[in-house]
């Protein structure tokens, strides 16, 4: 009897240690390698050769970092899987698990799109700086993800990504030295910039950056908008046109957008989410300073190597762009509510910060005239750079 009481208070003390293993195994947060990563496939609108591309490749390298492998992104180059306009709708569908792209690309859908871009004109004279304030100070984070949510009604969580402006005016096949020049020329544009250069009389064609070099080799445009610097360089533009002009009114704050599927997102663990948001702006930081020196660099590539007339933009031009966008914002604005309260938003915002740094911020080009003085006013830089003068050794102390 002694016996089988022993025995049964071994079991009882084994079971019950068991049990308190087990339940302390299960209060643990589970290891990358217990859990197992997870990839998610993220399609661009552009080609794997554009320097854009990059900023997806950093955002990717990044992510597996920052999650100690958890969680990684395959990158997807424009019709890899689905064809560069549509990656919106793929994400929305689970073809794929995100999408690295730019919100204009959905003016069809809803004109507000343009707005969670920066906007042509800024909006209202901001800077990229102001513009992220307004999305994550301003309460435009808020709305963008409204938009997409429960105006559009797709199934994705979007984040701004990889900044890329100013943008230039684009290329021409002959110079253009006011507006009357520039009507008529049938052009590459795309979004609501293309309907407001058609107001100023240019007639416009919407493809992806991938088709637009083969448009103008068979002469289908006259010109084309793309980007500028780098991004222009990478795709040849220079070997159809020799006319360059910068900057354009249309992308002076341009801030594209890394999608992920609702699902997908819903999916993640809280750290990976936190992954995701700091690698995205981690990203934008580090490509867009590197980009600047790249478009610099491509600057000087464009005019030295190519021979191309990188020329300033009529002031007339851009100054036309500004109130043709101003008319059709305020008519977009009496037809749709939801446009009307974004486009108010960045208005209060801009109100506030744009007259402020204008008063307390020096104009870049008085520091930087004072050391890298202009050949002549409103031309490119081309040579090299000047010597650095060295101050004069201070004299001998007595």
């Amino acid at each position: 009897m002694s016996k089988h009481l022993s025995l049964r208070a071994v079991l009882a003390v084994v079971i019950m240690a068991a049990v308190i293993v087990l339940a302390a195994g299960g209060h643990r947060t589970p290891s990358a390698t217990a859990q197992g990563s997870k990839t998610l496939r993220i399609a661009a609108s552009w080609p794997s050769s554009l320097s854009i591309f990059d900023h997806l490749r950093f955002f990717a390298d990044r992510v597996e970092k920052l999650s100690q492998g958890s969680l990684k992104i395959e990158p997807l180059a424009a019709g890899q899987v689905v064809p560069a306009f549509e990656v919106l709708d793929a994400t929305s569908k689970k073809v794929v698990d995100g999408a690295h792209t730019v919100a204009y690309y959905w003016v069809g859908k809803n004109k507000t799109a343009v707005l969670f871009t920066g906007g042509p004109g800024g909006n209202f004279g901001m800077d990229l700086v102001d513009y992220l304030g307004w999305m994550y100070e301003g309460g435009g984070l808020e709305l963008y993800q409204q938009f997409y949510k429960d105006i559009i009604k797709l199934n994705v969580v979007p984040f701004p990504a990889h900044p890329s402006g100013p943008q230039a005016l684009g290329w021409f096949k002959r110079p253009i030295k006011n507006l009357a020049d520039f009507k008529g020329m049938k052009c590459r544009q795309t979004g609501l910039n293309a309907e407001i250069y058609t107001a100023m009389g240019m007639r416009t064609v919407n493809l992806p950056g991938g088709e637009i070099l083969p448009a103008a080799e068979r002469g289908v445009i006259d010109c084309a908008e793309w980007v500028g610097g780098v991004e222009d360089l990478r795709l040849g533009f220079h070997n159809v046109w020799k006319y360059h002009y910068t900057p354009g009114m249309h992308e002076p704050v341009t801030v594209g957008e890394i999608l992920i599927n609702s699902e997908v997102w819903a999916g993640l663990t809280p750290h990976q989410q936190e992954v995701v948001k700091s690698a995205t702006m981690e990203a934008n930081i580090r490509w867009y300073a590197r980009w600047q020196k790249q478009n610099a660099e491509a600057l000087k590539e464009l005019i030295e190597k190519h021979k191309v007339n990188v020329l300033k933009t009529p002031p007339e031009i851009n100054i036309e762009f500004l109130k043709t966008w101003d008319k059709i914002a305020a008519a977009e604005a009496e037809k749709d509510p939801f446009f009307k309260k974004t486009l108010e938003s960045q208005r209060a915002y801009a109100s506030l910060v744009v007259p402020a740094k204008r008063f307390m911020f020096p104009e870049y080009s008085f520091a930087a005239n004072h050391y890298w003085p202009e050949k002549k006013p409103g031309t490119a830089p081309t040579g090299p750079a000047p010597a650095v003068t060295k101050p004069a050794p201070a004299p001998p102390k007595k």
